[in-house]
């Protein structure tokens, strides 16, 4: 795969809006109307992740790269105050249509979570499940969700797992074999779509270079049948190896 450059953004943003909206808008009706949260490309739930903070309720929230804000709805439901930022039209063009269709209402903005137009000290929490944490660089979003948090706000993502990475080809599904050097990891694509993943030591620092306390790092492992695989990734790969994983800190400062 090509290494990202300094055009990933509008690389991304013309992806989501010309492509990747017509299989993804289909899909959430379904994301909408699930009452029990999941997580991850194996819909693990909540209950078994404890992604979502025990006092959500009455918490001003942030989803980052929320295409169509079926995460918002669920802070939602929870009792919490979401503001779901996306960078494509057309995937707000479908979480505006789901508000109409579930009564459910929340500002949507359409923004770049690695440029947030978000007044500083704003959130309690901020969430991405394969938004900004997948799709923008994380030296600039990570930042960004640092500045717009409150004093010991909690940051949540789902995010490619750095194994999963290593491990893909540039078409088809994860191999057990490496396939590229984790030194150096950080933007992977083609001419289509650029997606971000760096090592556990990485993350780590630079989550501390913001100010962050990690609190948790759980890998998701698919279950066992699973009811089908992906093009990316097989069920049989996912139960023996991460392809996705959950991290969770919260703002020191």
């Amino acid at each position: 795969m090509a290494e990202g450059g300094s055009d990933h953004v509008a690389l991304n943003r013309r992806h989501w809006d010309d492509r990747a909206s017509t299989w993804h808008g289909p899909l959430a009706r379904d994301h909408w109307r699930r009452t029990e949260p999941t997580w991850g490309l194996w819909n693990v739930p909540e209950s078994q992740v404890r992604l979502l903070p025990d006092d959500i309720a009455g918490m001003d929230a942030v989803e980052l790269g929320c295409g169509t804000a079926y995460v918002s709805a669920r802070l939602a439901r929870a009792g919490a105050r979401p503001v779901g930022v996306d960078i494509s039209r057309e995937q707000l063009a479908t979480a505006r249509s789901m508000q109409r269709e579930f009564g459910i209402d929340f500002p949507l903005v359409l923004a770049d979570a690695e440029r947030l137009p978000l007044r500083d000290a704003t959130f309690d929490f901020a969430i991405s499940e394969f938004g900004a944490s997948l799709w923008c660089d994380p030296h600039r979003w990570i930042p960004h969700a640092a500045r717009v948090l409150r004093p010991g706000g909690r940051l949540a993502f789902v995010r490619r797992s750095p194994l999963f990475a290593l491990c893909s080809p540039a078409d088809g599904q994860a191999d057990p074999t490496l396939l590229r050097a984790q030194f150096g990891m950080r933007g992977h694509g083609d001419d289509m779509s650029v997606e971000f993943t760096i090592a556990h030591g990485e993350m780590l620092r630079l989550l501390r270079s913001c100010g962050f306390i990690v609190d948790d790092l759980i890998e998701l492992q698919a279950p066992e049948p699973a009811p089908h695989d992906y093009p990316e990734v097989s069920a049989a790969w996912a139960h023996q190896w991460p392809s996705d994983e959950i991290w969770k800190a919260r703002l020191s400062r």
